[in-house]
Parts: structure tokens; C-alpha cells; sequence
């Protein structure tokens, strides 16, 4: 599995570290970080921060 995120979308929300914290995360300038070939494991928390993303900045392929 690949994630992406559009960083011209993202708003910095948050919904995703909520829903995905293992795979989305803040550094310490606030800056969105991300696994973006996070296990598979992680598949259910990652579609759950898709879903949560209030303006559809996540993609997932794979």
C-alpha cells in the first residue's frame, strides 16, 4: 500500500493522526508527516483517515 498526501490540499486538520497515528503525524513545526508505504497492517486506520480528511488530501494506492 502507498499513501499520498496533496500537500496543496491539506489544511492541517489533524483528522488523519487521529484516525491513523502510527502512519500520520505533526513534526515539530507542525508540518504534516507521513509513512507512505506504511504495512498493511495499518490499512484500516489509513482508509479511516481517508475518510476523515475534510478536504480529501489522502490518497491510497495499492
Amino acid at each position: 500500500m502507498k499513501v499520498h498526501v496533496d500537500t496543496d490540499k491539506c489544511a492541517l486538520h489533524g483528522q488523519c493522526s487521529f484516525a491513523a497515528p502510527e502512519v500520520f503525524d505533526f513534526d515539530e513545526n507542525d508540518d504534516l508527516v507521513y509513512d507512505a508505504t506504511p504495512d498493511d497492517s495499518q490499512r484500516a486506520a489509513v482508509e479511516q483517515a481517508l475518510r476523515a480528511c475534510p478536504v480529501l488530501a489522502i490518497e491510497i494506492q495499492g
